[in-house]
């Protein structure tokens, strides 16, 4: 709900700051006093178009702050959250500051924002309702929202939704899976070449770097056998008349004969020579081996560069690495069997498909019958509220229209419209193309009455609803007005004493002029000022004790 209203330098307006209380707020004065200017200063915080004119005389800029209590769960939470405005757990405060150049800035809890928000954010908070224009409910757009929560059918737009998401998902998989398909059968001459070059060589993972390593090894396997002989024959002469091993072994034996004349002497001397021996000998049949080993053969060089360089060529192909190549067959080979399997996936997806359209056609079925049953519940309770406003004659209709099933969506199925009929035996239209401006205000008093738990907008302001009808009239206006006021906070700029005396509490505009100029100023009535203006508002400008007595009664009478 609103709770304050700062005004700088609007009009006749220098300096203003209101506080409001939830319940019905009556605003009256004299005719010019400056009510319209409160309601422009207000419409200008909730985004409402700026206009240079609006800037009091002689100042530089006006400023209109509006601050507001925001119940959780309201529908203006994710608006301002989505734009990362924080501070929504002390309220929202909207500012919008006019220069006299007629240029403007908004703001939201001091978060510089775009006039567009802010009236986005405005229209959630307040709706305004005047005797040629009411903002909201005269576009279309919310009426199927509205109609939904006035017939508690959020748990069916709920199911409903869900339903069209299953549908749409399913339906998404099933052209994801076509699309696939119809790329694979384009390609399949392709793959099928590719497939077949990849089993026919059958790549794995690292066997291009064995590849290089034995390429590089059989290279150079000349140059190798050429120094392994050499190493053999060094070994096995090592000079003109024995090899290494035969000397050694000769050295030894010299030595052992005469070792015992020694003294141990030549003990360490015959154990190292004997190892010697033995490793000498070790690594001739280490080195026979290896010359045994190495393969020679020219064909075999052939035969790792071959596979070799036709990985590589592969490789190029398909513009992936060697070790690349295995994983690309494998997935080449899924395409394959998924295409020769996908007919018969398809045809599934298709009927999965087929049964999430059929559940979400159910689901609108039973939304639709449910706005109607609820349309018509909505009809009777606001053609109970016309004819105390005179309009007895008027007929309300909630127009639910089936649309065609291409333009079904997660909402359902309908396009929902509030129409009347002003006169008996024409065709219902809309509100704004058919009611009067007097007529408007109480059709949407009497509109908003019945869907006081449905409209999630807290604040409502209706200025001069009671224009041009009569005091018994005037009394059924101001009586829903009350009531209204029991479920959202209402303020109501009123001449109509009956009206007046329905308020929870009363502010008199007022202008007063001096040497400074003119000036707006607005007060706040306590018990005897409030008798003493509704019973200026009965009797004019001569106020008699009668009017007085009458006044007591309309307050009295409120109250009883």
């Amino acid at each position: 709900m609103l709770v304050n209203l700062s005004i700088r330098d609007v009009v006749l307006i220098d300096r203003l700051d209101l506080e409001f209380q939830p319940g019905l707020c009556a605003l009256t004065g004299e005719t010019g006093a400056g009510k319209s200017i409160l309601l422009d200063a207000l419409g200008l915080s909730l985004g409402a178009r700026a206009d240079a004119r609006l800037v009091r005389k002689d100042a530089a800029q006006a400023v209109v702050t509006a601050g507001f209590h925001v119940g959780p769960g309201h529908p203006v939470e994710p608006l301002v959250s989505e734009h990362g405005i924080d501070g929504l757990e002390d309220g929202l405060v909207l500012r919008r500051v006019l220069g006299s150049d007629g240029r403007s800035r908004a703001y939201i809890n001091d978060q510089p924002v775009s006039v567009s928000l802010l009236r986005r954010v405005g229209e959630a908070l307040v709706e305004i309702h005047g005797q040629f224009e009411s903002q909201r409910l005269l576009d279309p757009s919310p009426h199927r929202e509205l109609l939904d929560a006035f017939g508690g059918l959020e748990p069916m737009t709920g199911d409903t939704k869900t339903a069209h998401g299953d549908w749409r998902r399913a339906a998404d998989l099933r052209s994801e899976a076509e699309a696939r398909l119809e790329a694979a059968r384009r390609d399949e001459e392709f793959l099928r070449h590719a497939v077949d070059e990849l089993e026919a060589i059958e790549p794995r993972a690292g066997e291009e770097e064995e590849l290089a390593e034995r390429r590089m090894f059989l290279m150079n396997s000349e140059k190798l056998m050429e120094a392994l002989n050499a190493a053999g024959t060094e070994l096995g002469a090592g000079n003109a008349s024995r090899g290494v091993e035969d000397s050694l072994r000769v050295v030894v034996r010299q030595l052992e004969r005469v070792a015992d004349k020694a003294d141990g002497r030549l003990d360490e001397v015959i154990a190292t020579l004997d190892r010697a021996l033995s490793d000498v000998t070790e690594g001739q049949a280490l080195l026979e081996r290896a010359v045994s080993d190495l393969d020679l053969d020219p064909r075999r060089l052939e035969e790792v560069e071959e596979r070799l360089f036709a990985l590589r060529a592969l490789a190029r192909k398909h513009q992936c690495t060697v070790d690349d190549l295995a994983p690309l067959l494998e997935d080449m080979a899924a395409k394959l069997a998924a295409m020769d399997d996908g007919a018969d996936g398809i045809i599934q997806l298709a009927r999965e498909e087929e049964q999430a359209r059929e559940r979400f056609r159910d689901a609108v079925n039973r939304l639709s019958a449910a706005r109607t049953e609820a349309a018509a519940r909505l009809d009777e309770g606001v053609a109970g509220e016309l004819d105390p406003l005179r309009l007895g004659k008027a007929r309300f209709q909630t127009r639910v229209e089936a649309l065609e099933e291409d333009d079904w969506g997660e909402n359902g199925g309908d396009r929902v419209c509030f129409e009347v009929a002003t006169n008996p035996g024409m065709p219902p239209g809309p509100l704004n193309k058919i009611a009067s401006g007097g007529e408007l205000s109480r059709f949407m008093l009497a509109l908003k009455v019945v869907l006081a738990q449905a409209d999630p907008v807290p604040t409502l302001v209706f200025d001069e609803v009671d224009s041009g009808v009569s005091g018994a009239v005037s009394a059924a206006v101001g009586e829903r007005l009350a009531h209204l006021a029991s479920s959202v906070q209402v303020l109501v700029l009123t001449h109509s004493p009956q009206v007046a005396a329905r308020g929870g509490y009363h502010w008199r505009v007022s202008k007063s002029s001096s040497d400074v100029g003119t000036r707006t100023s607005v007060e706040v009535l306590d018990v005897n000022e409030r008798t003493e203006e509704i019973a200026r508002m009965l009797a004019g400008a001569r106020v008699t004790d009668e009017a007085r007595a009458a006044a007591e009664s309309l307050l009295l009478g409120t109250t009883a």
